[in-house]
């Protein structure tokens, strides 16, 4: 027993004296950095661990404040590229007098964006769970806030549209990057509100982005717009550089070693991921059908004042700030599918409220465009709660890559239809947008039962 004892013992202070000569090896300074690659839980002048939360905190009743600082940040990013994207909407009847565009060319620049962010996100999916997910969030943004500037120096439409396909090739998989880290970060009894806080930064660009852009474009040129974007983010890039972790805990050995296109195929793979690909896909394309025309069609059919979009945009954005919070609780506290099937069911009644509506006061306008805004984006909150719990923790980079390529390229397809289908008259007014309404009514029915078989994953 003794001596059982005694070559324990030994063997215990052999693996030290190796851990610690492992240590003194990695820290000379005649050794080259190790590159993000690597799998680390911790990187020195890291502000917190980049670990996910432990099996004890699932059950814990809230989340640590350090975590809600990382989610503060992400979703501040997600902000500013959700208004990047945006601000060409509501901006669509300067851009149409001021190039002299048609709605087909406007329609033209929206969907570029969105088939450049789809082609980004394949090639995203092969390399994004290569690197850590620190280092991949500031290359992308690092690229999208170029992109910006470039949109803001465009000196004519073609000019513009190149900026806009260049901003598309980083913002596009930016939000897939964004939700991979919140799927490292935030464990799954908690994951409906963390998602429900960064995918609320659509709220705060329509209740603030979308109206201070407006305002800067009415008193200085469209231009202001995408130079504010640009400066706000590089200061965040500076601060985001300083407090996101590593976040390299997929980074195995295994997992480092899998070639791109056999990473690519394995987020294709599973019946789980083409299900959620199919939610997803299906939601955007209701969406995308109608919010593109939304600020043409209150202009020139229900008879809004342009100098009141501003309204449009608060009030929407003030309801949506509220209720995507709510609806991401209420995904967290009751059965998910549920809540995506109440909500969509009301969302299509309001669109085609919208979509079909007559000459109206100012009041009815700000009440029915906000209840749109309100339901169209709350149904896509326990959407995606299902989709990223139903992806591969190994894998969720390349996942949610092939998420970004999906809803992308489903954008991109649904503004370039509706282009066709929309049209614009001698007096301004649009012409098949209440057609538009039932494709995107039908679609958002369709994506009912696309979430029950996602249900059990």
């Amino acid at each position: 027993m003794r001596n059982e004892r005694g070559a324990v013992a030994r063997m215990r202070l052999s693996l030290s004296k190796h851990r610690v000569e492992g240590q003194r090896m990695e820290s000379s300074p005649g050794r080259a950095p190790r590159l993000d690659r690597t799998p680390a839980a911790t990187e020195p002048g890291a502000a917190f661990p980049s670990a996910p939360l432990p099996p004890s905190a699932a059950a814990a009743p809230g989340l640590p404040l350090r975590v809600w600082v990382l989610l503060g940040v992400l979703a501040t990013m997600q902000f500013l590229n959700t208004v990047d994207f945006m601000i060409m909407m509501p901006l669509s009847p300067q851009f149409m007098r001021l190039f002299g565009i048609t709605i087909s060319q406007f329609s033209a620049a929206v969907s570029a964006y969105a088939v450049a962010a789809g082609v980004a996100g394949v090639g995203a999916a092969l390399v994004l769970d290569r690197y850590g997910r620190r280092a991949s969030l500031l290359v992308i943004f690092g690229g999208l806030l170029v992109g910006t500037f470039f949109c803001a120096l465009a000196p004519s439409y073609g000019a513009l549209l190149a900026a806009r396909i260049f901003c598309g090739l980083f913002g596009g998989i930016l939000g897939a990057s964004v939700l991979a880290a919140v799927g490292d970060l935030v464990p799954d009894s908690h994951r409906g509100r963390a998602v429900g806080l960064v995918m609320s930064s659509f709220s705060l660009a329509t209740v603030l982005g979308l109206p201070l852009g407006l305002w800067l474009a009415g008193r200085w040129g469209w231009h202001a717009p995408f130079l504010t974007l640009a400066g706000a983010g590089a200061v965040l890039w500076v601060l985001a550089a300083r407090l996101l972790p590593p976040m390299r805990a997929h980074l195995t050995a295994g997992n480092a070693r899998i070639r791109p296109l056999e990473r690519l195929r394995g987020a294709l793979r599973p019946a789980a991921h083409r299900q959620a690909y199919a939610l997803m896909g299906t939601l955007t394309l209701a969406g995308m059908c109608v919010v593109p025309y939304i600020a043409a069609y209150l202009v020139g059919n229900v008879g809004l004042e342009e100098r009141r979009l501003t309204l449009v945009y608060a009030v929407g954005g003030a309801g949506t700030l509220v209720s995507m919070n709510v609806v991401g609780r209420l995904a967290d506290t009751f059965d998910r599918f549920r809540v995506f099937a109440g909500v969509s069911l009301v969302s299509m009644l309001v669109t085609l409220a919208l979509t079909h509506a007559p000459s109206l006061g100012l009041g009815a306008t700000l009440g029915l465009s906000a209840a749109m805004m309100v339901f169209m984006s709350g149904r896509f909150i326990p959407a995606m709660a299902m989709a990223t719990t139903a992806g591969d923790p190994a894998q969720r980079g390349a996942y949610m890559g092939v998420m970004a390529s999906v809803q992308q390229f489903a954008s991109g397809l649904a503004a370039l239809a509706s282009g066709w289908v929309v049209t614009s008259n001698a007096t301004g007014c649009l012409e098949g947008y209440g057609t538009v309404g039932w494709i995107s009514a039908a679609l958002a029915a369709a994506s009912i039962p696309l979430a029950w078989r996602l249900r059990g994953r």
